[in-house]
């Protein structure tokens, strides 16, 4: 096991600021309909999301889990503020941003967004 140095362990206990803003939010289809809700999330909402060019918008990730009985998706929206976050949905900007499109084809879906604090990254190189 590879030891860490003294300043990587004092900067490890010492309480940091976040560095950024992660907006997690879950949808769920049925199986038939998982590769159409993910064509669509794929190619129309996160491109007009794109479009928009928030600034402070980082990235965008998504991740999909399936169930016995139902699909799983997952956006994960990286921001540098919650400023940016408001940029993109408004004052309520907890709400979800779900197209009529979409909602056709999700059996359900978190009707907020969490936004949580990024305290840490650690990009590895292996």
């Amino acid at each position: 096991m590879a030891r860490r140095g003294a300043k990587a362990l004092a900067s490890a206990r010492e309480p940091k600021e976040f560095i950024m803003i992660c907006r997690l939010w879950r949808g769920w289809t049925t199986p038939e309909n998982a590769d159409a809700y993910q064509a669509l999330l794929l190619g129309q909402v996160i491109p007009e999301i794109e479009a928009r060019e928030i600034p402070g918008f980082r990235q965008i990730d998504v991740v999909r889990h399936a169930g016995a009985d139902e699909v799983e998706f997952c956006t994960l929206m990286w921001f540098d503020s919650l400023d940016n976050v408001r940029a993109f949905m408004g004052e309520g900007y907890t709400a979800s941003h779900v197209p009529a499109a979409a909602r056709a084809v999700l059996s359900r879906f978190e009707s907020h967004a969490v936004h949580y604090d990024v305290l840490d990254r650690r990009v590895q190189h292996g």
